[in-house]
């Protein structure tokens, strides 16, 4: 791999580190091993050096250099430094904050309790996770945020795309078996019985409450919300716009202690109790019944889409007004259905199709139709038609046959480029200092500052 594409190669990792989430970035059982390096007032740490070095064997790279993948963490908290004083970026360090209360529910929920999370991830008290929490928050969103000012002109003509075609074709990877799907999903309708059975359980948990049972006993023996029935169906510290509409709707409506007659959300079915609210700030506890649909109802949507099915196959509509009429799955549903890769185009690894997915296409040509079929998004039961819209055997990347992929591989080295000009311009400005055990380390940008011989 020629220093150039290594350059594109970090150029993937920097949009990784920005992107992950916090369970990516938090590992229980890991500690702060140390400070690697210092730019400003940020500072990059031993163990994230360590963990993008992971990261890229787990992806496949078999050259790891570590002083590389130093210096491309050094030039993202010099982004983040940068980026925190540049005043056409929206300072939203104090949204960020209100945010990490959240995450840190969500991270609770996945533990019996919160010693037990603190003791896996190595805090000693919630205060320091949530800062822990906020932080990586604050650098992701600065750090998107400089990349993309420095960034937002880039742009490559045809001939520039040729170019780098030519220059690197021969060192360009072999595209695997892909395939591109369009799909319509639809959640299972609840007969009007159903309803009533769940509104009417939620009316006689609150019938118990009036007399005498806690919301927090009641919440804990019913609720089928993973997040919070175990601390008594309690969330603290929402902020408006956090919560489901109809959740913060009925919450804000009641008076503190109050506990409100059953509403529906896109969840389940719920009953709210206000415990306070502090101007754009309050603590509720609720109880959910999940919207869990039963065989025969499934049975029916699944009737309802072979039928749409059907309908395609006659001529009488098109996949994609189908999808844009029945279709529950917003991400999808105004795109023809089309099913985004993981690099966002409309192609897909085949051997990252989910097992489910690939029992129901085996047999299919382009342009066939699964049968109408059973699965699940976000935790909720779903049905989905599954339209194989191209297959792409492997190949080696050609121009005729994958222009818009190098297209976009010049274009962020392009980018990469742009950020490299930006921040060799900062160098002179910027305190850095980078630990000792670095100090065999040849970096393509002068980090150390040191006097260059003519």
């Amino acid at each position: 791999m020629t220093n150039k594409l290594k350059i594109t190669f970090l150029l993937g990792i920097f949009m990784m580190i920005f992107s992950s989430n916090m369970n990516a970035q938090l590992k229980p059982g890991e500690l702060v091993d140390g400070i690697a390096a210092v730019i400003g007032d940020e500072i990059v740490l031993e163990s994230d050096v360590n963990e993008q070095m992971n990261y890229a064997k787990q992806q496949g790279a078999s050259d790891t250099d570590k002083c590389e993948f130093l210096e491309n963490l050094i030039s993202n908290k010099l982004l983040v430094y940068e980026a925190k004083k540049d005043t056409l970026i929206e300072n939203r360090s104090a949204a960020i904050k209100e945010q990490a209360n959240a995450k840190y529910r969500q991270l609770l929920s996945q533990f019996p309790d919160e010693k037990t999370m603190l003791t896996a991830y190595k805090f000693r008290n919630g205060f320091e996770m949530k800062n822990a929490i906020e932080k990586i928050d604050i650098d992701q969103y600065y750090g998107q945020a400089k990349y993309q000012r420095i960034t937002e002109k880039a742009d490559v003509t045809p001939n520039e795309v040729t170019d780098f075609y030519n220059l690197y074709k021969m060192q360009l990877p072999e595209v695997k078996d892909e395939i591109s799907l369009a799909q319509i999903m639809m959640y299972p309708k609840l007969t009007e019985a159903h309803k009533e059975d769940l509104i009417k359980r939620l009316k006689k948990i609150k019938q118990d409450i009036a007399g005498g049972e806690t919301f927090e006993s009641q919440a804990r023996i019913y609720s089928e919300d993973e997040g919070s029935a175990a601390n008594g169906g309690l969330y603290k510290n929402i902020y408006k716009g956090q919560m489901v509409k109809p959740f913060e709707a009925a919450a804000l409506n009641l008076q503190e202690n109050e506990i409100s007659d059953p509403i529906e959300s896109e969840f389940g079915y719920h009953i709210v109790q206000l415990i306070k609210k502090s101007g754009k700030v309050y603590d509720a506890r609720h109880i959910l019944l999940k919207a869990t649909p039963t065989d025969e109802e499934i049975k029916t949507a699944k009737a309802k889409l072979d039928s749409i099915k059907g309908l395609i196959l006659e001529g009488k509509m098109t996949f994609k007004d189908a999808a844009y009429r029945f279709s529950d799955d917003k991400k999808t549903k105004f795109n023809a259905g089309i099913i985004a890769g993981a690099d966002g185009s409309d192609k897909i690894e085949r051997e990252s199709i989910p097992g489910s997915i690939s029992y129901e296409l085996a047999g299919l040509n382009k342009g066939d139709i699964t049968i109408a079929f059973e699965d699940e998004d976000n935790k909720r039961k779903v049905v989905k038609i599954i339209k194989e819209e191209d297959v792409i055997p492997a190949h080696q990347i050609t121009l005729e046959t994958d222009y818009n992929r190098i297209k976009q591989m010049a274009l962020n080295k392009k980018r990469n480029e742009m950020i490299e000009k930006f921040v060799n311009a900062q160098l002179p400005t910027t305190f850095i200092s980078i630990d000792g055990r670095y100090d065999n380390c040849k970096f393509k940008a002068n980090w150390k500052k040191e006097s260059i011989k003519k």
